[in-house]
């Protein structure tokens, strides 16, 4: 390939409740074009397209020189809490057909007899028992009945059904069944989109991997359809690069992968603001990091300590109860350990049926948006109370779709807030910024005491359109003194797909006694496992180098929770020795003790393979060489520091010279978004583009 035929860009794309966002980064110099857009929610694709199209109007090879188009999206997560998803059904072992409702049968709240949950996403009449069933040793106690399965596929049709979970007994250790009524489904209803937990998800616990593959059923419709068409309208748009999607534990992998398993791009969107946050950490000097991203619809936080992302396989969506554990739907699939807050810039405030101000988890997102948008939004938002605060201006709105007007904010605020309440307009405004940054500090307080997270000691990276809006007032509350806004922070997400590896993560469960498993069949399923995992980086990155990394979980016999190990290189190093030494020792590290007469067992083996990348780091250099060029003047603006007005110095971000320092109070303006800091602060520009907000 010459130099002139050689890819130049990579493009990021991150589809938002309420705003699109698109990046294109240089391969050579890390220089970055940005483009925000509204959201188009009944066809992403749409808003999408439309943001191409603006960035291909500056940089005319923007499309045809793309190496890669790497997208996050919310399409399915936004389909099970809004349950947009088809008819979707569940084949099951003749005695678990109602799972999913009776979950872990476990009472999360002590004193709490109503136990509010998630309705399941396949109501009972589209759950069937079929008598296919296995041992827990994986032998067969009753086959596949070839009629039993085309009778319920003739039902299925006749009730309009698109896609079917199959969930079977023990089928984690033995998919033949599932397999074999996938084939069976293939032949009588060819139409029907089937989903197997033995390949969604091969693990233990009934309820977890029923309620994983009924997501991924619900959402394959939705996804496959979605990625054809924005893959179509790409081609036409003659871009030659590979589109890749964000999975949920912060790589990303190839489209086919993602229309078979859309449960593992469940959470693409808010991990990418994590990497990010990791990124601008680590340029700033700072390992140890609370990433905070907040945008028009919801808030994420996560804890990074040492660089390092954490991981879970035991997170819920769409909980009844914003911070009660079991009110949400459980995914088994890996992912980022992060908590989301229902806050956002569009969040919508309103007195309740006691008198009270609450803000969210209603908002209004990209239809109508806030009332200050000038779109027929007659509800204040967050967004509008920030407009009336003075940490935003309406010019900071201008782009096509929107007609920003902050007398609709103001009149907004007063009819559904100001009035009902008593309060002046500036009095009501407060009072929402107030308790959205209140809601978000207390949840992630919990989130951080929960892991044992000093918060204190911690340095706040935030992002989002609205992140670095209240990051500020968020980390007064929280007791952080030190506050990172990444270069572009309003687009972080769509950045943070710059810096993701391509990978894939494979497991299998193996609930076995160590003493009784053979390291030759361990080494077998890890093989297995490998092939899987590189079949799947082939697809994304054809003909790059892979590594891989495999690790198994061990417990304590009769326990629940394994803690992992990395697996050694051969099977004749899979000693009984070896697996207690190296199991006491990860033992130890996370709950401090051991016991020496309680034996062990297997309960997966996984492996994580990455292809070799370098990954393309922007650059946020700033355009300005001489100091003070960048302020514009001031504006009055409400000073958190004071709970008094005072007048704000405003700058251009983008021209403010590395090293400036610039006293608060002041509001340091980017096309995107705001950095708010109060009289007690300062703010400094740094390398790469990022600000340091010092709150003393």
């Amino acid at each position: 390939m010459s130099v002139a035929e050689r890819p130049r860009y990579r493009i990021g794309i991150d589809v938002g409740g309420t705003f699109t966002d698109l990046v294109l980064v240089s391969t050579d110099t890390g220089a970055v074009v940005r483009r925000k857009e509204l959201t188009t929610p009944e066809q992403p694709e749409v808003g999408i397209m439309r943001g191409l199209e603006d960035l291909v109007r500056d940089v005319p090879d923007a499309l045809t020189g793309a190496e890669h188009i790497i997208h996050g999206t919310t399409l399915v997560i936004n389909a099970v809490i809004e349950r947009t998803g088809p008819p979707t059904a569940l084949l099951t072992t003749r005695g678990f057909r109602d799972v999913l409702e009776l979950r872990r049968h476990k009472r999360n709240e002590v004193y709490d007899i109503r136990g509010d949950h998630r309705e399941p996403l396949i109501p009972r009449e589209l759950r069937f028992e079929v008598s296919a069933r296995l041992r827990s040793d994986g032998a067969e106690l009753a086959p596949v009945d070839e009629d039993e399965i085309a009778a319920v596929a003739a039902r299925l049709a006749e009730l309009g059904v698109a896609s079917v979970a199959v969930c079977y007994l023990h089928s984690y250790l033995r998919p033949d069944h599932e397999r074999a009524t996938r084939d069976i489904l293939a032949r009588v209803a060819p139409e029907l989109s089937v989903s197997l937990s033995s390949d969604v998800l091969p693990e233990l616990k009934e309820f977890e991997r029923t309620s994983s593959t009924a997501i991924n059923a619900y959402s394959r419709p939705l996804v496959s359809r979605y990625l054809t068409s924005l893959e179509s309208r790409l081609a036409e748009r003659g871009t030659r690069g590979r589109l890749l999607l964000m999975h949920s534990s912060g790589g990303v992998l190839s489209t086919e992968t993602a229309k078979a398993f859309p449960v593992r791009i469940i959470e693409s969107g808010p991990v990418a603001g994590v990497l990010a946050a990791v990124h601008a950490g680590r340029q700033a000097g700072e390992d140890d990091v609370i990433a905070f991203d907040m945008g028009g619809t919801t808030a994420k936080a996560c804890v990074v300590s040492g660089g390092t992302v954490p991981m879970t396989n035991e997170f819920e969506v769409a909980r009844m109860l914003r911070l009660r554990k079991g009110s949400g739907l459980p995914v088994g699939v890996e992912a980022v350990d992060l908590v989301e807050i229902g806050a956002g810039g569009g969040s919508i405030a309103a007195v309740n049926e006691r008198g009270l101000l609450g803000v969210g988890p209603r908002s209004a997102g990209a239809e109508p948006g806030p009332a200050g948008y000038g779109r027929g939004g007659t509800e204040p938002t967050v967004t509008d109370a920030d407009l009336v605060l003075g940490f935003v201006s309406a010019d900071s709105f201008r782009r096509p779709g929107l007609h920003p007007d902050a007398g609709l904010a103001e009149r907004a605020i007063l009819a559904r807030v100001g009035e009902p309440l008593g309060l002046s307009l500036h009095r009501a405004a407060f009072g929402i910024h107030d308790i959205v940054n209140e809601n978000m500090a207390a949840a992630i307080s919990s989130y951080l005491a929960e892991r044992g997270v000093d918060r204190t000691k911690r340095t706040l990276v935030a992002s989002g359109g609205a992140g670095p809006v209240h990051a500020y007032g968020l980390a007064r509350k929280l007791g952080i003194g030190r506050v990172i806004v990444p270069y572009a922070a309003g687009l972080a997400s769509a950045l943070g797909f710059m810096v993701a590896p391509v990978s894939y993560l494979a497991s299998r469960a193996l609930r076995v006694r160590f003493d009784a498993v053979s390291p030759a069949e361990v080494f077998a399923t890890r093989q297995e496992l490998a092939d899987e995992v590189s079949d799947a980086l082939e697809l994304a990155a054809p003909g790059r180098e892979v590594r891989l990394h495999a690790e198994i979980d061990a417990c304590y016999s009769g326990q629940d929770y394994a803690v992992p190990l990395d697996l050694c290189e051969r099977p004749e190093e899979l000693t009984a020795q070896w697996v207690r030494q190296a199991f006491d020792a990860a033992y130890s590290r996370q709950y401090g003790y051991t016991y020496d007469d309680v034996p062990l067992d297997l309960v997966r083996v996984r492996v994580r393979g990455e292809a070799v990348d370098r990954g393309v780091p922007w650059s946020g250099t700033a355009a300005a060489t001489v100091a003070g060029t960048a302020t514009t003047g001031t504006r009055p603006a409400y000073d958190l520091a004071t709970n008094e007005w005072a007048e704000f110095a405003v700058v251009v971000g983008d021209l403010l010279p590395e090293g400036t320092t610039v006293p608060g109070p002041c509001i340091i303006e980017q096309a995107e978004t705001s950095v708010v800091a109060g009289s007690d602060a300062t703010v400094v520009r740094l390398a790469g583009g990022h600000f340091l907000i010092e709150i003393s």
